[in-house]
């Protein structure tokens, strides 16, 4: 129980339900005083007051698990990691993958309960192959459908999993909450990312990374021309697609807005270009993970690549990867996706998490992306 609406109004269905439900709020922070205040995280002293108010009004059970030390290793280091690294990870992704469906479930599993309840928007379904596989597809609410980020979960996991809203429009939802007395009905949705304080995600890398930043400045350079634009003072203040805070000293000579193209840690270079350059037909993924059997054949479905972002049409092949998973020459797998709706402005560290249909199949890390557009360019320059 997060402290919001959503998973207080999980729990009372469950109770509903006939299960016995215990309610269970995680304690991430290690230090809680130095979370936002007010209804901005997921995970605030206010979050942890307001859980203990619904599981009052539901009549549970209430417990909260203190669970910093391995949210901070295992969710807020890599985190900081991926950023040193020029990349974009996804922390709420993250957190379902390690904390919790891993860390809350095996615990759960341990003190004999069956399985692990959430607010989150999104429908488990049995196999059609009666092989007694479940199936995690999309939310009916597609404004609220959260089944991009759960796309980490494991056969295993699914099996241990309820998602009680996964039918229900969130207006519905919020109106079901106050007529149970949930005081919560009316609360804010959780924004940004949960342990930076401010959501200045830039101040809070380059305080916390310290000597660990990969640079303290570089410059930034057109992708097309070669010239310099302007400096910075670091590259975890910048992501892929980015194009408010480039601090370009002066305009490019074509006079058009710039967007962040690539990100270079160790020269500390950040290449500009035209939207058009942000362009994206292809894209590797490594580490993937199956909700079920990986594709063993070229999959005509649709991917997508930000939580809240659009589908694209994709032919997805899973294909040996020769650096797997130990380092090279150890056995792995990887996913080739060849886009035939172009996406603007992905970063690797993103994930992409693959649909039939509806039915989330499974997703990947995105490790490097391929850009028409721009081999286009380089061919003309060359």
């Amino acid at each position: 129980m997060s402290g919001g609406v959503d998973s207080a109004v999980a729990a009372a269905r469950a109770v509903e339900a006939g299960h016995d439900v215990t309610g269970v709020h995680l304690a991430l922070s290690r230090n809680p005083a130095s979370y936002r205040s007010g209804a901005r995280g997921c995970c605030t002293i206010e979050d942890s007051n307001d859980a203990r108010r619904a599981a009052d009004v539901i009549g549970i059970p209430f417990y909260v698990w203190d669970l910093s030390d391995r949210f901070h290793t295992d969710v807020v280091e890599d985190f900081m990691d991926e950023y040193a690294a020029g990349r974009t990870p996804n922390p709420c992704l993250r957190c379902n993958e390690k904390i919790k469906f891993a860390a809350v479930l095996d615990r759960a599993l341990a003190l004999g309960f069956d399985a692990v309840a959430t607010g989150h928007y999104a429908t488990l379904r049995p196999g059609p192959a009666g092989d007694g596989l479940v199936e995690l597809h999309r939310a009916a609410d597609a404004g609220k459908d959260q089944s991009y980020v759960l796309g980490v979960l494991d056969q295993q996991q699914l099996r241990h999993s309820i998602f009680p809203l996964g039918d229900t429009p969130k207006s519905e939802v919020r109106r079901e909450a106050a007529e149970r007395g949930l005081l919560v009905a009316d609360k804010p949705d959780s924004h940004d990312i949960c342990f930076v304080a401010d959501g200045d995600n830039a101040g809070w890398l380059k305080e916390k990374l310290g000597e660990r930043a990969p640079n303290t400045g570089g410059e930034i350079v057109d992708d097309a021309t070669g010239e310099v634009l302007g400096r910075h003072d670091g590259t975890v203040g910048f992501t892929i697609g980015q194009r408010k805070g480039l601090r370009i000293g002066r305009p490019a000579a074509d006079g058009r807005p710039r967007f962040v193209l690539d990100i270079e840690p160790v020269s500390g270079a950040v290449r500009v270009g035209p939207r058009e350059r942000l362009a994206v037909d292809g894209l590797t993924g490594i580490r993937p993970r199956w909700c079920g059997a990986a594709p063993s054949q070229p999959l005509h479905g649709t991917v997508q690549l930000r939580a809240h972002g659009d589908e694209h049409r994709a032919v997805v092949r899973v294909v040996p990867d020769p650096d797997g998973p130990d380092g090279p020459g150890s056995l792995g797998e990887r996913v080739d996706v060849e886009l035939l709706d172009p996406a603007f402005g992905i970063a690797p560290g993103q994930a992409v998490v693959v649909y039939d249909g509806t039915r989330v199949v499974g997703s990947a890390t995105i490790s490097t992306t391929r850009s028409a557009t721009r081999r286009a360019d380089q061919g003309v320059r060359a």
